[in-house]
C-alpha cells in the first residue's frame, strides 16, 4: 500500500512501536502493541524497518493509525471499508472521514450535555448524574424509570450513566413523541441481546487464544460483525416499512 505522504527520508523523525502506543493512548486508551501489529499485518500501515529489524513509525504512520482507530471507534466501520478510505487518501482524494492532529477534540459523534457543553460519545469518558442525563436527553423522570424497568437504560454501580445510556434515552425520548413507550421498545433490547450472543459465539474461539494476535482478531471480528448486523437490521426494517406503506 502506498504511504499517505511522500516516502520518508532518513531525516524524517521516526518512533518505536512503544512510542506510537504512548502517542495514541491518550485518545485511544484500549489500544495495545498487539493491536498495532495486527493493523500492520492487515496492511493498513507499513512502518519502516531499522537495520536491527525493529519497526520505525513516521508521523504519517501514526496519523494513519489514528485514522483507523477513529473510524472504528466513532463510526464502527469494518476494516474493508477503512482500507477503501485509506486507498482514496493515497490517491489524493478527500478523506471520507476527517484526519485530525493529535489532541484536537472530536467533532463527530458528540452529544450536547447540560448547559450546551459537548460530551464525547465514547462511553467510558462520559459519566452523568441522573439530573444531567434527564436534561441532556430530553427525557423526564417517568420515562427514565420506565426505560430502566424495561432494561433499556442502566446506571453504573455508582449511580452514574454513560454515553450509551444517554444515546438510548435521547432516542427513546424522541420515539415517545410518536406514542411509542418503553414497553413497546423492549423487543429492541431482546434483539440486541440475541445479536450480542451471535457475536460472542463467532469470536469466542479467538478470545480464548491468549497468545499471538487472537485478542486483536477477536476485537476486529466483533466490530465487523456488529457493523454488518446494523446494516442488516437497517435493511430489514427499511424493507418492512416499505411493505407497510404499500398496503
Amino acid at each position: 500500500m502506498t504511504a499517505t505522504a511522500p516516502a520518508p527520508s532518513d531525516r524524517q523523525p521516526t518512533m518505536s512501536i512503544g512510542g506510537v502506543l504512548a502517542s495514541l493512548r491518550e485518545d485511544f486508551p484500549d489500544v495495545t502493541i498487539s493491536k498495532i501489529r495486527f493493523l500492520e499485518a492487515e496492511g493498513l500501515v507499513e512502518p519502516q524497518r531499522a537495520p536491527s529489524g525493529y519497526r520505525r513509525f513516521t508521523p504519517q504512520d501514526v496519523e494513519r493509525l489514528r485514522y483507523v482507530l477513529e473510524a472504528q471507534r466513532d463510526h464502527y466501520l469494518p476494516l474493508k471499508v477503512i482500507r477503501q478510505h485509506l486507498d482514496a487518501i493515497d490517491r489524493g482524494l478527500e478523506p471520507p472521514l476527517p484526519l485530525r492532529a493529535p489532541g484536537v477534540p472530536r467533532e463527530v459523534g458528540h452529544v450536547d450535555g447540560p448547559d450546551g457543553q459537548v460530551l464525547s460519545t465514547d462511553g467510558p469518558r462520559v459519566t452523568l448524574t441522573r439530573p444531567e442525563l434527564l436534561e441532556a436527553s430530553g427525557a423526564d423522570e417517568k420515562l427514565l424509570v420506565a426505560l430502566e424497568g424495561h432494561g433499556l437504560v442502566q446506571a453504573s454501580p455508582s449511580g452514574h450513566f454513560d454515553a450509551d445510556a444517554l444515546a438510548v434515552a435521547r432516542i427513546c425520548a424522541e420515539l415517545a413523541t410518536f406514542g411509542l413507550e418503553p414497553r413497546h421498545l423492549r423487543p429492541f433490547r431482546t434483539a440486541a441481546d440475541r445479536e450480542i450472543d451471535l457475536v460472542e459465539q463467532a469470536v469466542g474461539p479467538m478470545m480464548r487464544m491468549r497468545t499471538g494476535d487472537g485478542p486483536s482478531r477477536a476485537e476486529e471480528a466483533a466490530r465487523e460483525i456488529a457493523a454488518l448486523s446494523l446494516r442488516l437490521h437497517t435493511a430489514l426494517v427499511r424493507a418492512g416499512v416499505q411493505r407497510v406503506l404499500r398496503r
